[in-house]
């Protein structure tokens, strides 16, 4: 375990110095001006009818819009960066929702832009046509006039952005509070507590009476809030499913196909091909319950580390940690490492778990800086190292991206995890290659691990979430309901392999994305973007190291194209399933080997 000194934890300095700083002040004095400007200009303004002068207004409000976005989109990035490290902190709360009520009428500006451009669609379409300029933007004001017809009238929508600061957003931020600060004693005698982001992360301890106390300890916690955690996720399904049949949409997954940039088809194709898997990743979990010495796993077993045949999984000091991952990336892209190394110097990381400290792992960045940040909860464990190389490929994501116009550089959820998939696979690859051959067993089975996280609890969340919005249609669900659904999701994915009566009724509590007012369904993403990312590293073993440049041009174009054309590019059709199975297909060759570990114990 890496000396709790030596674990960083980020500065924002260079983003704003601090809440009462002249360059914060003058930020939201800006974006006040900025929105209250827009908001009047879009609602009175008549365009120009020439073809020439109304191409040129065009270019110039969007240049004005994405002034707005780049100042807005930070201030809203620091002060959640803020309040996700210090959620005890007054100061903190306060001022985040002092910008959520600056930025309110944000939305009343996206309405009235979206209905601006529908009013002279025809004169739009001409102008993307024969405007070098605006070619490049083609796609987000088609997006943009597909939106527009699925909002309501202006006032509606400026009262339910008004009324989602002490709604949905407050039901989201109650989880994120309940979940950072609730604790447990773990030791009668000395006193000790362990918060729930420890407890959590116990679940990778070797000594499995460990990882089953901590285990029944989180369940015991989550027993005790489940009352308000329900309330939480009934408010937040709630108001989605009412505003959702305000603007028109069929269902919320559809809404969530739309601003994932994938059809219908693309997100059969892929549940399809991940249902097709399950008997692949029960095979693994059999295999692992094997090694583990047990005839099945339990959930405190899924994460356990492999430590059979004299093989230690390795961990890292955060020197390691910073020197591992930047040599692997110096692999594929100099230019990559090179900025690896730069996050790492710059304190651009905040890898120190503490109370108050949300739990998971998140990259955000902030546009006016051009700089990212990265959060996670670093315990010197291989997995650590690999959260920390999968976020950092979102950095380098942005770093790709964040030259471009904002407008253009905001890609979707499935596309948000290309980058971040192939950096960790990268990294799991390097690591596999470099250890000694007695260590490899443990590390196949991690990757494994991973894997099985993202195809097959992804697809539990998924299902749970489909009957979360089937059943809150009729009323509110009780917390055991929840329960209820949550197991039964569980038994559909997971199947024999895991014990029934030691699985986790309470993953609904845990996970944050089903809080998200505005992001429904945060679950199949990861499952694409894991597939898609190995896709792509498949091309990266074929073609070498001329494949960076194209990778960078990849992840450049995300945020002005749909997923499908995206993949088109890198030579994939994702709206059938043969490409899902042909990268579902990479980890068949690493169960065989795994089970062939297991029959040797």
């Amino acid at each position: 375990m890496t000396g709790q000194t030596t674990i960083p934890m980020w500065s924002l300095d260079e983003v704003f110095p601090g809440f009462e700083s002249e360059a914060y002040r003058s930020a939201k004095d800006e974006v006040k001006t900025m929105l209250e400007t827009m908001r009047r200009h879009l609602a009175e303004v008549e365009p120009p009818r020439g073809e020439t002068e109304f191409s040129d207004w065009l270019f110039d409000l969007l240049g004005r819009l994405d002034r707005l976005e780049v100042l807005a989109s930070t201030l809203s990035a620091y002060v959640y960066a803020r309040f996700s490290t210090e959620t005890k902190n007054h100061q903190v709360l306060a001022e985040l929702n002092k910008v959520e009520a600056l930025l309110v009428p944000a939305a009343t500006v996206r309405v009235l832009f979206r209905n601006l451009l529908a009013r002279c669609a025809d004169s739009v379409k001409w102008a993307v046509e024969h405007d070098g300029r605006l070619k490049e933007y083609a796609f987000v004001l088609e997006e943009a006039l597909m939106f527009q017809k699925h909002q309501m009238a202006t006032e509606l929508e400026d009262l339910a952005a008004d009324l989602s600061r002490s709604g949905a957003d407050a039901w989201s931020r109650l989880q994120e509070s309940i979940l950072a600060n609730s604790s447990a004693l773990w030791d009668e005698a000395s006193g000790t507590r362990k918060t729930m982001v420890e407890l959590r992360n116990l679940a990778y301890d070797p000594d499995r009476t460990v990882r089953e106390k901590a285990y029944r300890l989180e369940l015991g916690i989550w027993k005790t809030y489940e009352i308000p955690v329900a309330a939480a996720l009934n408010g937040v399904k709630g108001t989605v499913s009412t505003l959702n049949k305000r603007r028109g949409w069929e269902s919320a997954l559809d809404n969530s196909l739309a601003q994932a940039r994938i059809s219908r088809a693309t997100l059969d194709a892929l549940i399809g091909v991940m249902e097709d898997s399950l008997p692949l990743w029960r095979r693994y979990m059999r295999g692992k319950a094997r090694l583990l010495g047990l005839e099945r796993l339990s959930f405190f077993d899924i994460f356990a580390p492999l430590q059979q045949l004299g093989a230690a999984i390795p961990t890292f000091e955060w020197d390691e940690t910073r020197d591992f991952i930047v040599r692997q990336f110096e692999t594929f892209d100099a230019d990559m490492a090179r900025f690896a190394g730069h996050a790492f110097e710059h304190r651009w990381i905040d890898a120190l778990p503490r109370e108050g400290k949300v739990g998971g792992a998140f990259c955000t960045h902030f546009p006016r800086a051009k700089q990212p940040r990265v959060l996670c909860s670093f315990d010197g464990t291989y997995s650590s190292l690999l959260t920390i190389a999968h976020e950092l490929g979102h950095a380098w994501h942005y770093e790709m991206i964040k030259d471009k116009p904002q407008i253009l550089s905001e890609y979707p959820m499935t596309l948000a995890e290309t980058a971040s998939i192939f950096s960790e696979t990268l990294v799991s690859n390097a690591a596999m290659a470099e250890i000694e051959e007695k260590s490899r067993t443990p590390l196949v089975e991690l990757h494994l691990q991973d894997a099985c996280q993202v195809i097959v609890d992804i697809l539990s969340r998924f299902y749970f979430e489909r009957e979360v919005f089937k059943e809150r249609e009729e009323g509110e669900l009780t917390p055991e309901r929840m329960c209820a659904l949550m197991l039964d999701a569980q038994a559909k994915t997971y199947g024999d392999a895991l014990r029934e009566d030691e699985c986790h009724p309470y993953m609904w509590a845990v996970k944050g994305h089903y809080y998200i007012p505005s992001l429904s369904f945060y679950n199949f993403p990861y499952a694409f973007g894991q597939l898609f990312g190995m896709g792509l590293f498949s091309l990266y073993k074929k073609e070498g190291a001329p494949f960076a440049a194209r990778y960078r041009e990849l992840l450049r174009a995300t945020g002005s194209m749909p997923a499908a054309e995206v993949a088109r590019r890198a030579g994939f059709d994702i709206e059938t399933p043969d490409f899902w199975k042909g990268a579902m297909a990479a980890f068949e060759p690493e169960v065989a080997f795994l089970e062939e570990q297991a029959v040797k114990v």
